[in-house]
This record gives C-alpha cells, structure tokens and sequence, in this order.
C-alpha cells in the first residue's frame, strides 16, 4: 500500500488568535504555531473552532472532519490547553482534549468488544508514532436509534462516539516540573493531531495510512470503505 498523502491542519481562520497577547506563553505560542503545520492524512480537514476558556488559562482548538469518496464518514474536535502552573490532574502543563464521532452499522455498533477495540485505536495510534503520554482518561459511547409510526421506514441508526484526554510528555520524555524555563518541555502536539487523525479515520472505516508501530485492531462491518 503506498502511503498515505498528508496536508497541514492550516491557520486559526476566522477564530479568535489565542497566541494573540503580550502575557501568551512561549511553550504555548510554540505548541499552536506546531499545529498548524501539522501534516495530517488528506482525507482530514481542518476549521477554527473557539476554544473553551474555563477548563486552562490558554486553549486552542480545531474542528475536523474525515471525509471520502465526497461523503462525510467522521467528524470531531481537537483542543489543547495550557497552563503554566501546571495541575495536578494532568500530571503536566499541557493537555489534549479530544472528541470523535462516526455512524455505525447497527450490526457493528451490538459487538460487545467495540468499546474496548475503539479505545486500543487511540492508544495505538499515539504508540505507533512513538508518542510518550500520561494521565489518560475517557468514554467510548454507542447509541441507537429505531423509528415507529409514520417514521418507520427509516432504517435504525447507530452512532459511535469517543472522548479522551491525555498529557503529551516534553519531547524527550522529561517530567515537568515547577520553575522549568517557559519554553522548556514543549510536547510534540503536531505528532499527538496526527495520531488523533489516525484514530478519526480508523472510526470513520478507513484503513491505517502506514507507520511502524503498534498494531491496529479491526472490527468488521465499519460504515465507510473498507481495507482492501
């Protein structure tokens, strides 16, 4: 299989600069500027979506769509916060939030290893590009949704949904640590977009696009086109 084409996640658009300010940290400035030439699978695209702004003191965030074939298999949301003191729940300063969503074959979304299988995705994705992280914590949803009365010639339908976050470890692996230098123990967040890329795209039914690593667990029956 030949390798996958990449692209790059593109500026902050119409969305509010958050490097914008004479108090933005370096690290931060550094990780967002990372970002946004992250080369990333070309089946995924890129818009500005405003950060949230009580979860860190700086956040930047990303919305991302997986699409091929001109149909939208996955869609989902990228953040990643700051702060520079550190908290104790991140075990850090840095932190990744995630959000993916797909449709789902009902027949896929009854298989009682889905959720387990979803999670391995991620995990996969982050060690098959070498990627050092802590602290991870998330949910693997499925739903259904059947129709009655005059509604009930639609076909069920069924979603898969993941959130998780995760600490990028300092490139280098080094703990961080109070009092570090401001740019010291920047993670590499471009690396972090472009294994959640990957997970995008194995929930959205598409095949891993290549890379030494972990292996990638399949389940059969995923909405959108299949590996070959």
């Amino acid at each position: 299989m030949a390798a996958a084409r990449t692209q790059t996640a593109g500026g902050s658009g119409d969305a509010e600069d958050p490097t914008a300010g004479d108090d933005v940290p370096a690290a931060f400035r550094q990780a967002v500027a990372a970002l946004e030439v992250a080369p990333h699978r070309p089946e995924v695209g890129f818009g500005p979506l405003p950060a949230p702004r009580r979860l860190a003191p700086f956040a930047h965030a990303l919305e991302a769509r997986v699409e091929h074939g001109g149909e939208e298999l996955a869609d989902g949301r990228f953040v990643l916060l700051h702060d520079p003191a550190g908290q104790d729940a991140w075990e850090g300063r840095f932190r990744v939030v995630t959000l993916g969503r797909t449709e789902l074959e009902p027949e896929m979304a009854a298989d009682p290893l889905l959720p387990e299988v979803t999670w391995s995705w991620l995990t996969g994705a982050l060690e098959a590009c070498g990627l050092e992280y802590g602290a991870p914590s998330g949910t693997v949803t499925r739903s259904g949704s059947y129709f009655f009365g005059g509604l009930a010639e639609r076909a069920p339908q069924a979603e898969l949904e993941i959130r998780a976050s995760w600490t990028p470890a300092p490139v280098g692996g080094a703990p961080e640590a109070a009092g570090v230098p401001d740019a010291a123990g920047v993670p590499d967040v471009a690396g972090h977009l472009r294994a959640w890329c990957e997970l995008l795209c194995q929930c959205a039914g598409l095949p891993p696009g290549g890379g030494d690593g972990a292996p990638v667990v399949p389940l059969p029956q995923r909405r959108g086109p299949q590996p070959l």
